[in-house]
């Protein structure tokens, strides 16, 4: 496979909202979105087996997002990978890889998508994620900042997810 091919795509419908702090879906002109709130950090879940053809090179997550009201300001991402690999991975508990993070600033026109992207070197950082594996990805609005600036008010909505392939 090729650097920059994609090998998975997840809709905001895929989402398999965590216990608490989830994102809640909503729509935005009938499209679906997660709502991401910017007071509390807010999760989603999505799950997924890593295509056979990845060759081992790394991950780039892009995050397809546009802010509910704001034009201006900084939204901080964190996102993480969950290894579920043959008996390995006790579904009962989570298991997710250091989250890697970046920010993304809202469009200064509301209802623009942005699209924030975060790199994740192969190994340790992907949870040692190999094919044919199953996983859970965990995108997190870093809300309260702890990884790295978050001032954009109002909620970010996430629209879909990428993964390709570094």
């Amino acid at each position: 496979m090729a650097s920059g091919n994609t090998l998975v795509v997840f809709e905001a419908l895929g989402n398999q909202p965590p216990t608490s702090n989830y994102a809640t879906l909503d729509t935005r002109n009938s499209q679906p979105c997660l709502d991401f709130d910017a007071s509390t950090d807010e999760s989603a879940l999505f799950s997924a087996v890593l295509p056979r053809h990845y060759s081992g090179g790394g991950l780039t997550v892009t995050l397809i997002w546009a802010a509910t009201s704001a034009t201006s300001g900084t939204c901080r991402w964190d996102v993480s990978i969950e290894r579920q690999a043959d008996e390995a991975q006790d579904l009962d508990s989570d298991g997710f890889a250091s989250a890697q993070s970046s920010g993304g600033t809202a469009p200064g026109t509301s209802g623009m998508l942005q699209y924030t992207s975060i790199a994740f070197t192969d190994g340790a950082q992907i949870d040692s994620l190999a094919v044919g594996e199953r996983f859970r990805l965990k995108v997190t609005r870093d809300a309260d900042g702890t990884g790295g600036t978050d001032d954009m008010t109002g909620d970010a909505e996430l629209f879909a997810v990428e993964i390709r392939e570094t």
